[in-house]
């Protein structure tokens, strides 16, 4: 199966050399769990899309710097593009800034929270009672955060399969070909932290101070992504029974 990675940012150019790229952080994630998977990535940011969207199996899309209410030309031909491979089938999933966007293309609403920053790690309710690619996930998951938007007004039909006072619409599912989580899996400690490291300057004190302790909390990372493949390649599995 490919999967189609779209790339809406990128790391803090002090951080590439070491830890790449956002999508080659999610390759390790996923080709960790299932070697089979094939990846290809189109920089959206840079206006870089798709044909088609039968040029991926299915798609992620990845976090951004950027927010989603910017509205810049490329963030509507990614509506738009994801809108279609909703519509037509294909499984989709979004991370962060992805989560945010397809969101928004559905019908939600997205806003720079005024809880203020989200980082380190956070733990989150997890609801798979309408989600069965979560069937064998923990009730509680701890991942990754680093955000300040959030989804506020979730689209007609999503539910909400995790959350947390911080972020109550932490996880959406649209139907049984799109998903979404707020934040990122593909996140590992060394990256959070160096992340944490590199933007101390926009983080309250205490807020950084609380981020940087949480880190010493086991993450579900690598857990989490058996039922991130297990979403992504479901099709796949339903067409080969």
């Amino acid at each position: 199966m490919k999967i189609g990675i779209l790339e809406p940012g990128f790391a803090p150019e002090e951080l590439r050399d070491e830890f790449k790229s956002y999508p080659k952080m999610l390759e390790k994630l996923l080709g960790d769990v299932d070697p089979g998977l094939e990846f290809e990535t189109w920089t959206v940011l840079e206006d870089e899309f798709p044909d088609s969207i039968a040029d991926a199996d299915g798609w992620v899309v990845m976090g951004s710097k950027h927010g989603v209410y910017e509205n810049a030309p490329w963030m509507i031909r990614l509506q738009n593009f994801l809108r279609e491979a909703v519509g037509a089938g294909q499984q989709v999933f979004g991370i962060c800034f992805g989560h945010q966007i397809l969101a928004t293309a559905l019908g939600g609403k997205v806003v720079k929270s005024d809880k203020g920053w989200g980082v380190g790690v956070h733990a989150y309710d997890v609801d798979a009672s309408n989600a069965d690619w979560l069937a064998d996930s923990p009730s509680t998951i701890r991942i990754n955060a680093f955000h300040q938007d959030q989804v506020v007004e979730i689209p007609e039909g999503a539910t909400v399969w995790a959350s947390s006072d911080f972020c109550p619409y932490a996880g959406l599912q649209y139907g049984a070909n799109a998903a979404s989580i707020q934040p990122h899996p593909e996140f590992m400690r060394p990256y959070e932290q160096a992340l944490l490291e590199s933007r101390h300057d926009l983080i309250p004190e205490d807020v950084h101070k609380a981020a940087m302790k949480s880190l010493e909390t086991p993450i579900s990372s690598p857990d989490f992504a058996k039922s991130i493949v297990k979403f992504m390649t479901r099709r796949r599995v339903r067409n080969a029974a």
